[in-house]
């Protein structure tokens, strides 16, 4: 290097450094800005005790990187209204003492045909990320995850389809203004597979949001037939999918904590169950306490009233099973429905003891 290019190529790799800075996207599943390489997320709901969830979350932050309260939901383009107890900066405040990322999640109760009319909206569009932008700043949050899940359930195949246009427009649009701001643009899908999930670019969605979190559960669900609500053979399924159309590191899947209580030969309207109230109902009912090898999750029948019952729920054992299919196809990144809910063996389960 000569006297005279030295000094200009200096200052062209500083350039380089320091645009390089204020592009990069917010932090991914294994690398929190709070978090290190904690590898799980939970969500914490606002209902029930929210106290002992939130105490639940701080009892487990060497294995958080990060809490998504779920407490806000988009019922119109500029509307997202707070539930009860929204923004508790006690509890804001208390994640991050802890070294945990706090990405409130957003729900919408529009639907497909008017989500899609929205997202394809530049005005509306435009209008919609600016309140979620609004909502990111009202607190100390580190970003946004938005769960947008009443869209994707159409039988409609066009509707679908604006759908998972639109979508692609909505997250691109707010991704890149979330990171501008250096803050974490997170999506919350349905898993594909088994012609569910239909609605979600993974691979789109997978280059756009710093994580892509895939339920997995409600494979059987309350409005269905009753039997697990997660299963081997389905993870194996949307992990393969997934793992083809998304970068690793980006994805995380999330466990049931809880269960669903069916009426045998009656379908929908199934009671929900969280881990505790579902052990608590079987040692009540001295039910036995069966395991499906196949798909990995523990289940019991009782009777009650004249009419059999039929529960199927996760517990620690179940995520054992089925945690190896996450490691056998490269992924790290677990989350959990809900705090709160859990047997208190998965975190032990998640760490792979």
């Amino acid at each position: 290097m000569n006297q005279a290019s030295g000094p200009r190529a200096l200052a062209l790799l500083l350039a380089v450094v320091v645009l390089a800075g204020a592009l990069a996207p917010a932090a991914t599943a294994t690398e929190s800005p709070r978090g290190g390489r904690r590898t799980g997320s939970a969500w914490l709901p606002y209902w029930g005790d929210i106290d002992a969830a939130y105490r639940d979350a701080l009892r487990h932050a060497d294995q958080l990187h990060t809490v998504s309260p779920f407490w806000y939901e988009a019922s119109s383009d500029t509307t997202v209204t707070g539930h009860e107890g929204a923004g508790r900066r006690s509890i804001i405040d208390g994640l991050h003492d802890a070294g945990i990322d706090v990405v409130p999640t957003v729900t919408e109760t529009l639907g497909a045909e008017q989500m899609a009319d929205l997202m394809h909206d530049r005005q509306r569009r435009r209008e919609h990320v600016e309140t979620l932008l609004e909502l990111v700043a009202s607190r100390a949050y580190d970003g946004i995850d938005l769960d947008y899940e009443a869209m994707a359930v159409t039988g409609d195949r066009a509707a679908r389809e604006r759908v998972r246009t639109g979508y692609n427009a909505l997250v691109k649009e707010l991704c890149a203004r979330l990171h501008a701001r250096r803050k974490q643009c997170v999506v919350t899908v349905l898993a594909r597979v088994r012609g569910s999930g239909e609605a979600f670019d993974y691979e789109r969605l997978g280059r756009l949001a710093d994580r892509v979190r895939i339920m997995g559960y409600d494979l059987h669900w309350s409005g269905g037939a009753a039997g697990p609500l997660s299963a081997k053979d389905w993870y194996e399924e949307f992990l393969r999918y997934a793992t083809d159309t998304i970068p690793r590191n980006k994805i995380e899947v999330a466990f049931p904590a809880y269960g669903w209580d069916w009426v045998q030969g009656v379908k929908g309207h199934a009671a929900h169950l969280t881990w505790k109230e579902a052990e608590a109902l079987r040692e009540r009912e001295d039910a036995d306490y069966l395991f499906d090898r196949e798909s990995g999750t523990p289940h019991f029948t009782y009777r009650k009233d004249g009419e059999e019952h039929e529960v199927w729920y996760q517990d620690a054992r179940g995520v054992r099973d089925q945690l190896p299919l996450l490691r056998e196809y490269g992924v790290r990144g677990t989350g959990l429905w809900a705090l709160g809910f859990e047997d208190p063996e998965v975190w032990a389960a998640l760490r792979g003891e």
